[in-house]
């Protein structure tokens, strides 16, 4: 159940990441209220989560994970450029996540 809040508190950071970047710098209010929104329900599920989870396991699982899909959203979604370079970075985050995790204490 951990795993599963966790996924949810990854996938509310990320819109609200992507929400941030349509908010015009908080200029524009639904997309500044879905940022804040977001955040908050992220941080509140990354809570819970802890409860049960080591919080090195977890944070690096959240952060990771949400940085490779902020990253993958930016090329598909926003327009940022596509290289070799970006694709292998997300990749090197994904490879540390799964190391983290496969070492972190249980």
């Amino acid at each position: 159940m951990a795993y599963l809040t966790l996924a949810c508190a990854i996938l509310a950071e990320v819109l609200a990441t992507t929400s941030m970047k349509y908010s015009d710098g908080f200029t524009r209010l639904w997309p500044s209220l879905g940022t804040a929104a977001g955040y908050l329900l992220a941080f509140v599920l990354l809570a819970q989560a802890l409860r049960t989870m080591s919080v090195g396991t977890a944070y690096a699982i959240w952060s990771g994970a949400g940085t490779a899909l902020v990253a993958v959203i930016g090329m598909v979604f926003v327009g940022e450029a596509v290289s070799a370079a970006r694709i292998t970075g997300i990749l090197l985050v994904i490879a540390g996540v799964v190391v983290l995790s496969l070492g972190g204490g249980h």
